[in-house]
């Protein structure tokens, strides 16, 4: 076995009984990225190979911790002092940070070593990775199908084996889906548990930091690391943080699973219903009692979204204007052209659409028609967890409601593109932890089981998520790609 093939323990374990260096395990796992991210278009920036193995052996007589030497890349939207982050865009194309984002701060204080930055939909506004401004990420198990996103090269990179764990965000689903869509771990912890300080915002009160990792454990490993409060950040919790390892291994008997009778309802193919019922017929036979339960607003929380978080983006974004920050079109004669030309030219089709619909429904007139009854839907979609959440443990639904889809097949299709997230959408709402984790494959593509707790309860996910993976195989099988 290569070393680029461990897991994030395995990895952590082997380094500290010096069965491996730092410096070999750079090597493998850069040499796997220089083979396949050709094929997979995962990365938008690399940091050299020089600098990385001087990162790895800089961190040898730091104290030990579980990410010491461990490789790691990041979601571009997340902010790295020193290293381009561009969000995919134009606008921010030569953007290099002075500071770092706290969660990128935590990793490097636990000397785990940073390798790229990954692609992503243009300011994490899409859900199959083909609207970033500069190439289109690919699915390691089907290269002519998206591999999700907005996350979609950081699970791409996860499960090509490029990296053994990636940062994202959260805002709709960007971590779930693409994670379901390319077969590995996708864990977007409740809002305020990791700080988003240093993160470029889409939608401030629905961005979530999260991780994408091969296997339950090394979620755990990784959350040990980056969760907890952060002064920095506003809206970053201050509740405890639990060794979220010591959920591994759990006895999940008598625990209570809630099935949302309104997920079932939306569209859900055939095949990823077949997977579902499976992993929930595993689940009653390690002991768990499972039960139908009704979330009757779920059905507005697509349409909700699709206020707050383009209203939210259009306030984040209009720094970005050519003058205080971002491209600026030097072209322009008067200070008029130069917004017009500068956001034009910087920002993309569908960066460009959100802005309006967010700014519209802001607007005079339209404010209390939009965006305030979007609001007191979201509040309503809150109450329906908390109601199931009073005698339930976990809530299980599909990730997605297909597998994978073509390059190309939606991208001209916006609406057909929003209904992708229509099973993860909710728990952003709500602020919720969510997890997904392989529970099949469908045709050769992998097929997504998520899994909801009670606010700050992501050991219970764990428990429930690794009990799954204990008990099946597809978290072991991996995309064959060519190596060139």
């Amino acid at each position: 076995m290569d070393l680029w093939e461990l897991s994030v323990q395995e990895m952590s374990e082997s380094l500290k009984k010096k069965e491996i260096s730092c410096e070999e395990l750079l090597h493998s796992v850069y040499e796997r990225t220089t083979q396949v991210d050709s094929q997979v278009n995962a990365f938008i920036t690399m940091v050299e190979k020089e600098q990385v193995i001087k990162n790895a052996v800089n961190c040898k007589n730091a104290p030990e911790s579980n990410l010491k030497g461990i490789p790691y890349a990041l979601k571009d939207n997340i902010c790295t002092s020193g290293v381009k982050t561009t969000c995919a865009s134009v606008m921010l194309k030569d953007f290099v940070p002075s500071y770092d984002a706290t969660v990128h701060r935590k990793l490097k204080e636990q000397d785990a070593v940073l390798v790229g930055k990954l692609n992503m939909d243009e300011f994490a506004m899409g859900t199959s990775t083909e609207l970033s401004a500069f190439k289109t990420t690919r699915n390691p198990w089907s290269l002519d199908r998206v591999p999700g996103g907005s996350s979609g090269g950081c699970a791409a990179a996860v499960a090509s084996g490029e990296i053994p764990f990636a940062i994202g965000t959260d805002t709709g689903g960007s971590i779930r889906q693409p994670a379901a869509y390319c077969g590995v771990v996708g864990l977007k912890p409740t809002y305020g548990r990791v700080s988003r300080w240093g993160i470029i915002p889409l939608a401030s009160s629905l961005d979530q930091v999260g991780i994408i990792s091969r296997n339950v454990g090394d979620s755990a490993l990784v959350l040990n690391s980056v969760a907890g409060h952060d002064q920095l950040d506003s809206t970053s919790a201050r509740n405890d943080c639990p060794d979220y390892r010591s959920f591994l291994n759990s006895n999940i008997k008598g625990m209570k699973i809630g099935v949302p009778k309104e997920y079932l309802q939306l569209g859900i193919d055939q095949q990823i219903r077949d997977h579902f019922d499976k992993a929930l017929a595993l689940y009653e036979q390690l002991g768990a009692r499972i039960e139908e339960v009704s979330l009757p607003h779920s059905e507005y929380a697509l349409a909700a979204y699709h206020i707050i978080c383009p209203a939210e983006a259009s306030t984040n974004l209009a720094c970005l204007d050519g003058i205080r920050f971002g491209y600026r079109d030097i072209e322009s004669d008067n200070v008029f052209d130069l917004y017009t030309n500068s956001r034009t030219h910087g920002f993309g089709n569908e960066t460009k659409r959100r802005i309006m619909l967010g700014t519209y429904a802001l607007s005079a007139g339209f404010y209390d028609a939009y965006y305030l009854k979007a609001l007191k839907v979201r509040r309503l979609i809150l109450d329906d967890f908390i109601k199931v959440f009073a005698s339930f443990d976990v809530i299980a639904a599909p990730t997605t409601p297909t597998t994978a889809f073509k390059i190309g097949e939606q991208v001209g299709d916006p609406l057909t593109l929003y209904m992708n997230d229509i099973l993860t959408v909710p728990v952003n709402m709500a602020g919720l932890p969510g997890i997904t984790v392989p529970c099949g494959f469908a045709e050769g593509l992998p097929v997504g089981l998520q899994l909801i707790a009670k606010p700050f309860e992501e050991g219970t996910l764990i428990s429930f998520a690794d009990a799954l993976e204990r008990n099946t195989d597809y978290h072991t099988r991996r995309p064959h790609l060519e190596v060139k």
